[in-house]
C-alpha cells in the first residue's frame, strides 16, 4: 500500500501551529518541526525538535515529505542576519526531497505605495533593513526553485492577528489591553484602510497551494476578513468586550527617538509607512482561481477575544 503523502511543516509558531491543526484535520499525514516541541499537538502529529543552524538537519527531518511549508521566523530585530540561514536550510529539504516548497511571506518586500492596493505583480522595492531582506530571501527562493531543484508557491499575508500573535502590531497591546479595559496602543493613524490577516485564513490558504497544481511556480496574496479602517475593527471589538476601548496612538517620531537605545521601536519605526497610508492587500489573483475565502471580521475577532479570554486576560 503506498503511503500517504507527507506533508511537512517547519515552524509551530503562530502561523504554523494553526496549519498543523487544520492539515491534520483534514486527514493528512503531518510532522511539524521546531526548535522546541509546541504544546497541544493532535495526536496524529509527528513532532521532531531540530536546529535548522546545524548542517544537514533539516534534509534528515524532512525526509518523505510530498509538501514542504515554510512558516519560520526570526528574532525581530536580527532578520537580516538570522531569517536567511533559516530559509537556506528548509531550500535544501526541498531540494533533497523533491518536495513543493510552500513559503509564508509577509509584505515588506514591496515598500511603500502609497495607498495603492498591494497585488502579486508589485516589484520588490522595499528600502527598509527588513524589507531589503526579505526580498533577497524571496530572490533566492525563486533563484533555486527555477534551476530545477524544487516546485514552490508563495503566500503572501498582511499583519497578522489570532490566537497566538501576541506579539503581532495587532497582538497582546489590543486584545489584551481592551480586554482589561485599558487603551489600545497603536502605531500612525487608525482612520486609514489597513488589511489585518486572520493566522486561520492564513493556514487554510497555505493548504491549498500545498495541494493544488495551479499555485505552482506563483505568488499568491491569501484572503482574510473584509478590509476596514483600523478604528472599524477596534469598534467590533469594543463591541464584544462591551465597553468603548480608547487608542493610544504612538507617533512615530516617538518610535525613531527611542530607537536609537531600542532596537525594537528601530524596528517598527522603519515599518511605520504601513500605517501613515492605506494599507490593502488585493485577494482577487487567489479568490478567482481556488474560490472565496476568509473569515468574516465579526466572527475572527470573537474567536480571537475567546482565545485571549483563555490566557487569563480581564473581562
Amino acid at each position: 500500500m503506498t503511503a500517504p503523502p507527507l506533508h511537512v511543516v517547519f515552524g509551530a509558531g503562530q502561523v504554523g501551529h494553526a496549519l498543523v491543526e487544520h492539515l491534520a484535520a483534514q486527514g493528512k499525514s503531518v510532522r511539524v518541526i521546531s526548535l522546541h516541541r509546541p504544546p497541544m499537538l493532535p495526536e496524529s502529529v509527528d513532532a521532531r525538535i531540530v536546529d535548522l543552524n546545524v548542517a544537514g538537519e533539516a534534509e534528515k527531518a524532512a525526509q518523505g515529505a510530498s509538501v514542504i511549508y515554510q512558516c519560520l521566523n526570526a528574532p525581530y530585530t536580527e532578520w537580516p542576519t538570522k531569517f536567511p540561514p533559516l530559509q537556506r536550510a528548509v531550500i535544501a529539504a526541498a531540494e533533497q526531497t523533491c518536495a513543493r516548497l510552500v513559503t509564508l511571506e509577509n509584505v515588506y518586500g514591496y515598500g511603500p505605495t502609497d495607498g495603492a492596493p498591494m497585488h502579486e505583480d508589485l516589484p520588490l522595492a522595499a528600502t527598509s533593513v527588513k524589507g531589503v531582506a526579505r526580498a533577497a530571501m524571496n530572490r533566492e527562493l525563486v533563484a533555486a526553485s527555477k534551476a530545477g531543484r524544487f516546485p514552490f508557491a508563495i503566500g503572501r499575508a498582511s499583519d497578522f492577528f489570532g490566537a497566538g500573535a501576541t506579539e503581532s502590531t495587532f497582538g497582546q497591546r489590543v486584545f489584551a489591553n481592551a480586554l482589561a479595559g485599558k487603551r489600545a496602543d497603536f502605531i500612525g493613524n487608525p482612520d486609514l484602510l489597513h488589511t489585518y490577516s486572520y493566522v486561520p485564513d492564513i493556514a487554510v490558504g497555505l493548504a491549498v497551494l500545498g495541494v493544488d497544481d495551479r499555485a505552482v511556480g506563483q505568488v499568491w496574496h491569501l484572503p482574510g476578513p473584509e478590509t476596514l479602517t483600523t478604528r472599524a475593527v477596534l469598534e467590533v471589538i469594543a463591541g464584544q468586550v462591551s465597553h468603548p476601548v480608547k487608542i493610544r496612538s504612538i507617533p512615530t517620531f516617538a518610535l525613531r527617538l527611542a530607537g536609537f537605545v531600542n532596537p525594537m521601536a528601530r524596528g517598527l519605526a522603519e515599518m511605520a509607512y504601513q500605517f501613515e497610508q492605506p494599507f490593502i492587500l488585493d485577494t482577487t489573483k487567489f479568490e478567482s482561481t481556488f474560490g472565496r475565502s476568509g473569515t468574516a471580521m465579526e466572527l475572527a475577532i470573537k474567536e480571537t477575544i475567546a482565545w485571549y479570554r483563555t490566557q487569563g486576560a480581564a473581562s
